[in-house]
């Protein structure tokens, strides 16, 4: 069986998905408050983006006493593997992906490398999602 295809983000979302990845789980404002300065969003076109992720299977969306409060659907993992999968095929590289060249990123510790690099070059009746 073929893998399941994650949807893939833009880069916008995947900037919106990195403050999910350091903060767990947020509302539409805390993710304007620690993105939207940066990228220029009015409240309006942060809320907008969300519910695009959402539409596209990214995000998910629960109300918790009165306020919609946003979670990934897929661990960062399972995004940036699909992502590297995407160029390593765009690029035709045969054979292994190297995610020990994440070793110096922010936002992958050592664990997070080992399940990516599991995950990047398990054979295909292993890679089941």
């Amino acid at each position: 069986m073929s893998p399941t295809l994650l949807p893939s983000p833009s880069e916008s979302e995947l900037d919106v998905l990195k403050a999910f990845w350091r903060d767990g789980d947020l509302s539409a404002r805390e993710v304007q408050d620690r993105i939207g300065g940066e990228l220029g969003w009015t409240g309006s076109t942060t809320r907008t983006v969300l519910e695009r992720m959402r539409t596209k299977g990214l995000l998910t969306r629960r109300d918790v006493h009165g306020m919609a409060v946003y979670s990934t659907v897929q661990p960062k993992v399972a995004v940036i593997g699909g992502l590297m999968r995407r160029l390593g095929a765009m690029l035709e590289i045969d054979g292994a992906l190297p995610a020990a060249a994440f070793s110096g990123s922010q936002l992958l510790d050592a664990d997070d490398i080992a399940a990516l690099d599991a995950a990047l070059n398990a054979t295909p009746s292993e890679d089941e999602a």
